[in-house]
């Protein structure tokens, strides 16, 4: 009897915070998915529209277009010219069948790896360089489409409370002006590339996990997709780094919610073509983040759990880890090289 009492808290605990897991990760696909925020914002600015455009027919027109004339035109030619059967050409007693037949997929298949090395990949790296400088121009365009400022007037807080002006003013002076805040700007934007670098390296990973890796994978990569989305917003807001964490990772179910259409719109194509969707989408999930007022979403559904919290999970544990280990031995390296230098 006192096991089966002391079970009933958990078993109801466990039901409250799945509930509000769920109505959250709702939220956040709901928000995911307001995609006439983007109609909006593009008429508001027609830079925005150009460039939106822009990243549309590069990554569409151009690199699914040319996906889509690999598989129905220039490869059922090759096997139209190249034919896998020795009787389209002849009987199959007057030539050696097997020969032929090894030779033309042979060449088929060189011809087709060919094209791959000399038009895909390159076209791979071009679109990747100039979409990602795309999306920072798509975010600033569309940042001040919403007539926002520099500096946002709410700073998301990991446990749904709202700063006064005299906190948010003392948040703003205790980041140092001039080379400090500058060097300490450099520093967080280093971090953050190594943090990210290896959070993907740890999505990548976790595929290969038998039997639940493929659950493991979306749920990740719909975290790491959401945080690339709501990034470019809080940058141009100057959300410093650690803000930016406890945030994301206390409302961790919005934000996978939010993650999730990215991901069910790639997951289930090849890696070439779930870039070049991706490439397509990622823009319109940008400015939809942008638009988003995720604190005041989140807050609304605290204000109906009566103050309870789901609690913050480490999302990026692993990469914050490894993340400063590396950044630990660069800079012994470096004062090893600066003192060796001295020495000299």
């Amino acid at each position: 009897m006192e096991t089966s009492a002391a079970a009933n808290p958990t078993i109801e605990l466990l039901k409250t915070k799945s509930k509000q897991a769920a109505l959250l990760w709702l939220e956040g696909f709901r928000e995911a998915c307001c995609l006439h925020r983007v109609v909006i914002l593009c008429h508001r600015s027609r830079p925005l529209l150009k460039r939106t455009g822009q990243c549309f027919l590069l990554n569409g027109f151009l690199f699914l277009g040319s996906i889509f004339t690999l598989k129905s035109v220039v490869i059922p030619t090759l096997q139209w010219i190249l034919p896998d059967g020795c009787s389209q050409l002849a009987p199959e007693e007057h030539c050696g069948f097997h020969d032929v037949k090894g030779f033309y997929s042979i060449l088929r298949q060189v011809l087709i790896q060919l094209f791959y090395l000399f038009w895909f990949y390159p076209l791979y790296i071009f679109s990747f360089i100039l979409s990602t400088l795309w999306y920072n121009d798509i975010a600033k365009y569309g940042y001040a489409a919403q007539g926002q400022t520099s500096t946002s007037t709410s700073t998301p807080q990991p446990m749904g409370k709202k700063e006064d002006s005299t906190s948010e003013s003392a948040n703003q002076a205790a980041k140092p002006a001039g080379i400090g805040g500058i060097v300490i700007g450099i520093g967080e934007q280093v971090y953050s590339v190594f943090l990210l670098t290896f959070f993907f390296l740890q999505v990548y990973a976790t595929g290969f996990v038998p039997y639940i890796g493929k659950a493991l994978n979306f749920v990740l990569l719909a975290w790491m997709y959401s945080y690339y989305c709501f990034e470019y917003k809080w940058n141009l807001s100057e959300f410093s780094l650690d803000k930016r964490l406890a945030f994301f990772e206390s409302n961790w179910a919005f934000f996978a919610g939010f993650g999730s259409p990215c991901v069910l719109a790639i997951f289930f194509f090849s890696p070439l073509v779930s870039y070049g969707v991706m490439a397509i989408l990622f823009p319109m999930f940008v400015l939809t983040a942008s638009g988003s007022e995720a604190e005041q979403v989140i807050d609304a559904q605290r204000k109906k759990w009566k103050g309870s919290e789901l609690g913050r999970l480490p999302i990026f544990y692993l990469a914050d880890i490894v993340s400063l280990r590396v950044l630990s031995l660069l800079s012994m390296k470096s004062q090893n090289l600066a003192a060796g230098i001295k020495l000299q």
